[in-house]
């Protein structure tokens, strides 16, 4: 197989996905930026069709086998959007899509992934898990194995959405792409980094999947001994060796952010721009939310998949809320007595909390007699808010045992 990746297979491949894919948009968001400093706009591939970025890079490979290939079916691995770009792309030329997901992918990508036509199996517990099996099926079936980052038309595919944001602002001085395996960073790299060479390419990756820059610094691919994070999309713990290359030609620098400043970044999204992220999607606007680069002029963020799960999602954003001081779980102690409760919640009340939700508790041991352990989950404006009410509460008497 051919590992090069050039300029010309990411413009065949733009022409190739033109009725296919969506042409998502480069939004402006004034709110993310700092006047006078920067302009950020967000490329909203978590609108692109499946609910990410993955089925350019799937139907630019399908498109290109040979009928004899296709007859044997197509076989992937994947976290769960590989999957449904697969699944959709495979459902279109009529192939048999198989796809292997981890156990603990999201119950919504397994979900969408079968609905779109694919045989799904579950083994392993990250997406390296998964990828040894698809292999071993692979060889069993025979079926042609769609990598999801380490395959120069899968790369070329994905370059296309470096090609449209330059095309739609054409100033740009920046681009921020999530980083999991490497291939999206690759294609929109080689496509950008051709025509636009003073473009600075920025990748990001979760602090729990490090993998593409911790291989970057040791000068060659590395694998993880374990990779957490819940940026389940880029959840890697070995990069390709293709995608390797690519990025120590083309990428300028790659950064990584933490679990609370993933969680926080979706929550602005969601707050403040109205875009629905997953975590993955979310990681570029983390890397400018929490300064990880020198973000100047006119900045693009590539969120690359708004595939989130509801429950996950309500944990995230309960996670960002208790960061950013908006919501807080207060334990106190009070006298077990009628009206006491009443007078608590009038001090609170007074401060301008919101009171979610009471645990009132007489028989915790740790209480003493007379007295009831009260924990308060409490809505505030931000963490000043927060300081001033626990200093109220403490003021009339009640002690913070922990918030």
């Amino acid at each position: 197989m051919d590992t090069t990746v050039t300029l010309g297979m990411v413009l065949e491949a733009r022409e190739r996905l033109k009725k296919v894919v969506r042409r998502t948009d480069l939004v402006p968001y004034r709110v993310l930026g700092v006047p006078g400093k920067n302009e950020i706009f967000i490329k909203t591939e978590n609108l692109q069709h499946t609910g990410a970025f993955k089925l350019r890079g799937a139907y630019n490979k399908i498109a290109q086998l040979t009928e004899e290939e296709r007859a044997h079916g197509v076989i992937a691995s994947s976290a769960g959007n590989h999957a449904q770009g697969v699944a959709l792309a495979a459902s279109m030329f009529g192939v048999k899509a198989t796809i292997v997901m981890p156990e603990g992918a999201p119950l919504a990508k397994i979900a969408a992934t079968r609905a779109y036509g694919a045989e799904v199996v579950l083994s392993g517990l990250v997406y390296d898990d998964a990828y040894q099996k698809a292999m071993e099926l692979q060889q069993e079936t025979g079926a042609v194995f769609v990598h999801p980052f380490n395959d120069p038309q899968v790369i070329a595919g994905q370059g296309s959405l470096g090609l449209e944001i330059m095309d739609d602002e054409p100033d740009i001085g920046t681009v921020v792409v999530p980083i999991g395996g490497g291939g999206l960073i690759s294609g929109i790299a080689v496509a950008i980094k051709s025509l636009w060479p003073n473009v600075k390419i920025i990748g990001v990756q979760a602090a729990g999947a490090p993998s593409m820059q911790q291989s970057l610094r040791e000068g060659h691919p590395i694998t993880l001994s374990s990779a957490h994070t819940i940026a389940d999309g880029i959840a890697v713990k070995t990069p390709g060796d293709l995608t390797y290359e690519l990025c120590q030609k083309y990428v300028d620098e790659v950064v990584t952010v933490d679990e609370d400043e993933i969680c926080n970044a979706i929550l602005t999204l969601l707050e403040k721009c109205k875009i629905v992220a997953e975590g993955a999607g979310a990681v570029s606007v983390a890397a400018l939310l929490h300064n990880k680069f020198k973000a100047e002029g006119k900045i693009a963020c590539l969120v690359s998949g708004g595939n989130i799960d509801v429950t996950t999602l309500q944990r995230i954003l309960d996670k960002g809320l208790m960061k950013a001081g908006r919501l807080a779980q207060v334990c106190t102690l009070i006298e077990d007595r009628p009206g006491r409760l009443h007078r608590l919640l009038a001090v609170v009340s007074d401060s301008g909390a919101n009171v979610v939700s009471i645990r009132h508790d007489r028989t915790n041991m740790e209480s003493g007699i007379g007295m009831a352990m009260l924990e308060l989950t409490l809505e505030t404006h931000n963490q000043q808010h927060l300081d001033q009410v626990l200093a109220t509460m403490e003021q009339n008497g009640y002690r913070i045992i922990s918030h």
